[in-house]
Parts: C-alpha cells; sequence; structure tokens
C-alpha cells in the first residue's frame, strides 16, 4: 500500500432518513487530511451502488469504506467477500451493529475516519444464506419469526420515521402473531422441530441497534450461532424479550443455542432477513464462510 491509501468510499444518501450526507463532508475532509485519495460512490439505488462497489473493488483499492449503517455495510460485503479488498466502516448509519462488534468508534464519525487511515486489518467470517434462488452473504445476523414478521410490516409503514417505526410494528405484530412450527437441520445432521417465535443465525451478536439476539457469537470462530426462542406466551413473551437488549433471554428455559457450521431453516409462510436486508422466503440455508471478510478495525 503506497503512503497515500487509494480509499473508495461507499456513501448511502438515505441513511439516517438523509441527515447522514451533512456528516459526509468532515469525515471526507478528514480522511484527505490523513493522506486518503478518495473516490466517492453513490448509486441511484441499491443495485446500482453494488454494480459501482464490485467496479471499484475490481480497480484494487487499498479499501472500500462503507459511510452508513448495516444496510450499506452489507451491500459492501456483496463487493469484498473473498477478495483482499480491506472493507472500512464509517458508521454513520441507525443501527451499526456489524461495527459494534468489530470496537469500531460509533459516535465520533471523525475518529471512525481515523480509524480507517491506520489500516489496520484483521480477517473475520462472513455467512452465506440461500432462499430459493437468492443466495446472497451477510455479516452479522439473519432471522425470521416474530422480528421478520415485524420488519416487514416496519417496510409497509410510511411513518413514523425512523427506530419509531419499528416500534409500531412491533405492537402491531405482536397483536397478530402465533408461534410457528419450524424444522432446523443442524449441519446436515441433527433435526430440531419446535414451535418457536423466531430464529435467529448469527455471525455477530447483535441486530436492530443493540439487541443482543445471539451474546455470545464471534465474528472470527468459523461458526454461526443458532438461537431460537421456543413458543411461549404473550405475556411472556413481553416479559423475556426485552433481555435481548443484555443477552439476558439466553438463560430462559424456552431459548436454546446451537454453535454450528451450517444450518436449514424450515418453516411456513415466513420471510427471512439478514443484516436488517429482504432475503426472500423461507426455507433458506446458512453456511458461515470463515475468514472471507478482511476489516479495518
Amino acid at each position: 500500500m503506497s503512503s497515500s491509501p487509494q480509499l473508495a468510499l461507499l456513501v448511502n444518501p438515505a441513511a439516517r432518513g438523509g441527515r447522514t450526507l451533512r456528516l459526509l463532508e468532515p469525515v471526507a475532509r478528514r480522511l484527505r487530511a490523513g493522506g486518503a485519495e478518495l473516490t466517492v460512490i453513490v448509486g441511484d439505488d441499491a443495485t446500482d451502488a453494488l454494480e459501482r462497489a464490485c467496479t471499484a473493488v475490481s480497480e484494487r483499492p487499498d479499501a472500500l469504506v462503507a459511510f452508513g449503517g448495516d444496510g450499506l455495510v452489507h451491500l459492501a460485503v456483496q463487493a469484498v467477500a473473498g477478495t483482499d479488498v480491506p472493507l472500512g466502516i464509517i458508521p454513520a448509519g441507525t443501527g451499526n451493529d456489524f461495527a459494534a462488534a468489530l470496537g469500531l468508534p460509533r459516535h465520533d464519525l471523525v475518529a471512525a475516519a481515523g480509524t480507517v487511515l491506520r489500516m489496520k486489518s484483521r480477517r473475520v467470517d462472513a455467512a452465506r444464506i440461500r432462499a430459493g434462488t437468492a443466495e446472497e452473504l451477510f455479516a452479522g445476523v439473519a432471522c425470521c419469526g416474530f422480528d421478520s414478521r415485524v420488519n416487514e410490516r416496519a417496510n409497509r409503514l410510511t411513518w413514523p420515521p425512523g427506530m419509531a417505526r419499528y416500534m409500531v410494528a412491533t405492537a402491531r405484530e405482536l397483536r397478530s402473531f402465533r408461534p410457528v412450527p419450524f424444522r432446523l437441520t443442524l449441519d446436515g445432521g441433527e433435526v430440531v422441530e419446535r414451535e418457536a417465535m423466531l430464529v435467529a443465525i448469527a455471525n455477530t451478536r447483535s441486530y436492530g441497534a443493540g439487541m443482543r439476539v445471539c451474546p455470545d457469537a464471534r465474528p472470527d470462530d468459523g461458526l454461526l450461532d443458532v438461537v431460537m426462542i421456543g413458543a411461549v406466551t404473550k405475556g411472556e413473551f413481553l416479559r423475556v424479550f426485552p433481555g435481548v437488549y443484555r443477552g439476558r433471554h439466553v438463560t430462559h428455559p424456552a431459548v436454546s443455542v446451537w454453535r454450528v457450521r451450517s444450518v436449514r431453516v424450515e418453516a411456513e409462510d415466513l420471510i427471512a432477513y439478514a443484516d436488517g436486508e429482504r432475503v426472500g422466503a423461507v426455507p433458506v440455508e446458512c453456511e458461515v464462510r470463515p475468514g472471507a471478510l478482511r476489516v479495518i478495525v
């Protein structure tokens, strides 16, 4: 790498409801002051942004830097996985759970830019998820069940903005939700059939802006953590689920945890999400890809 790192800066103009763009200038100024040469990438939509990011990676920059939240990181992962181009993150989104897993500054974007300039990187895992003909990678958590139903409902709402929309969607979904019969196949062998509220497959510990659904998941151990919250009454679910913010829910007798290299999840009438992005209809198959990502930490 030269003394002047060549950085491709991938920007999500819609992050934080569009308020993030005003934060871009001081970050770009910090990167340039540190000697970086910047190419800024802004796609017209997610497909266009991914195409532009893949083109940028093919030109071998010193890093692809995602300026946004977990959704943009998810897109950037598709571009850099399996290459030697490291992924830098300026966590300018709402959730920033993958940045949290890496210990990156999340409340000071200029400090996060300083971390990028140091160019210290490490290898971490990713995971492949396949739903029907759709196949992609994720860096954080995939989910299906109550949480993905909330995502589906929230994505149909136009108001209120931001995280408040998910609170409204959660309250509405809880009124109609019933436990779902799941069938899990773990590492191609053990089969678990059980009614459950949700199943999460995790490379890192949290999703949804700090919900530690898989509190012991580590992104560099070559394994995925699978957490199932079994069928409980709505009252019990309301009592147990808030504990997810501190990872305390895993001690509840209705919660099961497995550590696997692969898992197949089968259920009826569910959509799977990964890194907060819609993947497709269940059944899904997930498989860890050890060391698939090089990230700046």
